[in-house]
């Protein structure tokens, strides 16, 4: 059987075009944060292939356990994760893993995570405290994260400072407001992450060996019910 690259017409000019190779680094990032938040919109913004996705119907079985508190009107979910990829300059390809929202799928987000760069917590001002879950996930595992505010139409508006105060996020994690069907806007909000990620990885390089890092502190337990 030949191989793809074999199949590839030669270049008149007799230049090799380094992007038949595929990317010289990866970058792995998941797009988290709670049911119905817009995870799949933002992947699929601006995703530059036709994402993957994994989507099914909702059914009355399913909304005996999902909380649809505030996104009543949505008639699909996510049940294993969505995927999409974009190539930049230099051989670069970031590689986006939409998450699950249902608590029911969460035992997926183990293996999703592994080798991430880093994390964009989507949240909605309508249902704030389905944004906390991914927070403290992504603080215990020590994993880089934003928090992305996806300013839904019918939604309050509120100020970086203020979805700050009412999550409870430390002081250096960014927080931004986004439309997640805008793939500029999207963009932005991977940016901010990357450069995020970078300079937490700077910072961890530059401490002298004999200097202990912080430790974490553990979540706060999570009220039952």
């Amino acid at each position: 059987m030949n191989s793809a690259r074999s199949d590839l017409p030669p270049d008149p000019a007799g230049e090799h075009d380094p992007r038949a190779d595929g990317p010289r680094v990866a970058l792995k990032i998941l797009v988290a944060g709670g049911f119905g938040v817009g995870k799949t919109t933002l992947v699929g913004a601006v995703s530059e292939i036709r994402p993957l996705r994994t989507e099914e119907a909702l059914t009355d079985v399913g909304a005996a356990v999902d909380d649809l508190d505030g996104v009543a009107a949505k008639t699909t979910t996510t049940v294993a994760m969505d995927f999409g990829r974009i190539t930049l300059r230099d051989g670069v390809a970031i590689y986006l893993f939409g998450t699950p929202g249902q608590e029911r799928f969460w035992f997926m987000w183990n293996e999703l995570s592994r080798g991430a760069l880093g994390a964009v917590v989507l949240a909605d001002t309508r249902r704030l405290m389905a944004s906390f879950a991914s927070i403290d996930y992504f603080e215990q595992k020590g994993t880089p994260f934003v928090v992305a505010v996806n300013c839904f139409d019918d939604a309050d508006r509120y100020d970086p400072p203020e979805i700050r105060t009412a999550l409870d996020i430390d002081p250096h994690v960014p927080v931004l407001l986004c439309d997640a069907r805008r793939t500029g806007s999207a963009k932005e909000v991977l940016v901010a992450l990357v450069e995020h990620a970078l300079r937490i990885a700077g910072a961890a390089s530059s401490r002298a060996p004999s200097e202990p890092g912080p430790r974490p502190w553990p979540a706060p337990a999570r009220a039952e019910g």
